[in-house]
C-alpha cells in the first residue's frame, strides 16, 4: 500500500468530516457544529498555529492529522502538539498511522522544532515525546515512547 502524505486543501473537507463525524462518535464525543467549522476554518489561516496533514491511499483520504504549534517553554524552538490522529477502518493496520507520524517527526526536523507531543489530557499533564514506538488501542492508533 502506497501512502502519500501531503497538507490539508480545501477540496478535503467532505472526506475530513466524514472521518471526523466517525472519530467523535467512537469516543462518544459531542462537538458543536460551529466549532467544527472554525476548526476546518483555521488550518487554512496563515495566522492560525493549527495545522493538519492528510495521508491518502490512491488518491482518497484515509486519514488525517490535526496538529497545533506554540513557543516551546524551554527553548525558542515551537513544539508541536499532535492533538488527534485518525485512520479510515479500512486502512488501519497498513501503515498510515505511522506514515503520518514520520511524516510529523520530519517536518518536527526540518522546520527546527524542539518536540512533538502527543496530547492526552486538556492540562497537558500526559503528554509524552513521540519519536519511538507506537501501539493500537481500540482500533484507534496511539503513539507513545518508552521511558
Amino acid at each position: 500500500m502506497t501512502v502519500t502524505i501531503r497538507d490539508a486543501r480545501p477540496e478535503d473537507e467532505a472526506r475530513w468530516r466524514a472521518l471526523w463525524e466517525g472519530y467523535l462518535a467512537f469516543y462518544r464525543v459531542t462537538i458543536a457544529p460551529e466549532i467544527t467549522d472554525a476548526t476546518w476554518r483555521r488550518v487554512f489561516d496563515p495566522a492560525s498555529a493549527i495545522f493538519m496533514r492528510v495521508a491518502e491511499v490512491d488518491s482518497e483520504v484515509k486519514g488525517f492529522t490535526l496538529c497545533i504549534t506554540h513557543e516551546g517553554t524551554w527553548t525558542l524552538a515551537p513544539d508541536c502538539y499532535l492533538e488527534d490522529l485518525f485512520v479510515d477502518e479500512s486502512a488501519r493496520g497498513h501503515g498510515v498511522g505511522r506514515a503520518l507520524l514520520d511524516d510529523l517527526v520530519a517536518l518536527c526536523k526540518k522546520s527546527g522544532w524542539a518536540r512533538l507531543y502527543w496530547h492526552t489530557e486538556e492540562t497537558n499533564a500526559t503528554a509524552r515525546k513521540l519519536y519511538d514506538t507506537y501501539v493500537e488501542t481500540d482500533g484507534h492508533i496511539r503513539y507513545r515512547v518508552k521511558i
